[in-house]
């Protein structure tokens, strides 16, 4: 048994969102023999060796994964699509995790991964946006014995399944970055190609994402299109299934807002409530409501002068407490001056 089917073997624990549930994980046959034709579901990986549950760390809700971690900056996009009518998905959490420059991950200390087991570095959440978008803005990874340079990522559509894979880089463009930067990745280029490597060698198409230099922060842009089980929709978050027995959650109008936006909401039951924004550093920005509500239609007001907002991308989130379990909800709103 290789190293591969072994740690398939194992299974992968899903982390479920700030919902009472836990992702359960499909897996994907890949197909190396034809190109890539749209839409077809991201092939599945292990999500180890070395994961972190991230659902109840407030720290890795971020773009920027970095911290203090030395590397030449990578902005990575993906685009989440539904398979059964290849439409974005929005408002779907998306999480990332990957090595340092020399290879090792943060939040573990072994033998083979002699990292710091109380740091949080290269490691993050986000939701995204009305066009399935999310970014984040990391280091480009270096690699390690046994598995090409690579970024793990989880996509949680809803509470009953979540999609794990990796993403990779085409081996001229990435071996060209470690040679250009070698006073910072001193183990020098990655050795393996991708038949050699643990996870991609029976196929890398649909996980091969760009690899371009970005002339203004001097690092690199990468993008990849993630297709996942369900349909895209337009504005409706897909965990809403989990939650439509308790509230339903509308998206805030207008969106894009520039002076004042609404948030809608409808509570089926008597509820303790608790409406917050967030920055996509992961900062607390406001709590919009908090009290106990009963059965009916409510309406919040945004403004952004008050809350002192600067033009970008926020996430709301309605906590609803029904005294038998607390059900979350986020979505993604856009401020422009």
């Amino acid at each position: 048994m290789n190293r591969k089917d072994f740690l398939r073997g194992l299974g992968v624990t899903g982390v479920g969102l700030s919902l009472p549930a836990a992702a359960a994980i499909a897996k994907q046959a890949k197909s190396a023999m034809l190109p890539p034709p749209e839409c077809v579901l991201i092939p599945s990986e292990t999500a180890g060796p070395f994961p972190l549950d991230l659902t109840e760390n407030e720290t890795f809700f971020r773009q920027d994964v970095r911290e203090d971690e030395a590397g030449i900056q990578l902005n990575v996009r993906l685009k989440i699509v539904g398979r059964d009518n290849c439409e974005p998905m929005p408002n779907v959490r998306v999480n990332i995790w990957h090595c340092d420059k020399d290879g090792v991950y943060s939040g573990y200390s072994t033998g083979n991964n002699p990292g710091d087991a109380s740091a949080t570095h290269l490691r993050g959440y986000q939701f995204t946006d009305a066009n399935g978008e999310v970014e984040f803005i990391t280091i480009f990874p270096g690699w390690y014995n046994g598995r090409i340079c690579h970024i793990h990522f989880q996509v949680y559509v809803s509470s009953s399944y979540s999609a794990i894979s990796q993403l990779t880089f085409p081996i001229d463009a990435k071996n060209q970055l470690y040679a250009d930067h070698s006073d910072l990745y001193t183990k020098g280029s990655d050795p393996l190609s991708f038949a050699q490597d643990n996870i991609f060698s029976d196929g890398h198409e649909y996980q091969l994402a760009t690899l371009e230099a970005n002339a203004d922060t001097g690092g690199y842009n990468s993008y990849m299109e993630v297709t996942v089980q369900g349909s895209g929709t337009t504005g409706v978050g897909h965990l809403e299934r989990e939650t439509a027995k308790v509230f339903t959650l509308e998206q805030n109008y207008p969106n894009p807002y520039r002076d004042a936006a609404t948030i809608a909401f409808e509570l089926k039951q008597a509820c303790a409530v608790k409406l917050t924004l967030w920055d996509l550093s992961g900062k607390k920005v406001a709590t919009l409501l908090d009290e106990r509500k009963g059965a009916g239609t409510y309406q919040v007001s945004v403004n952004p002068q008050q809350l002192g907002l600067v033009s970008g991308n926020y996430v709301y989130q309605l906590e609803a407490d029904n005294g038998e379990g607390v059900y979350r909800l986020p979505k993604m709103m856009t401020f422009v001056r």
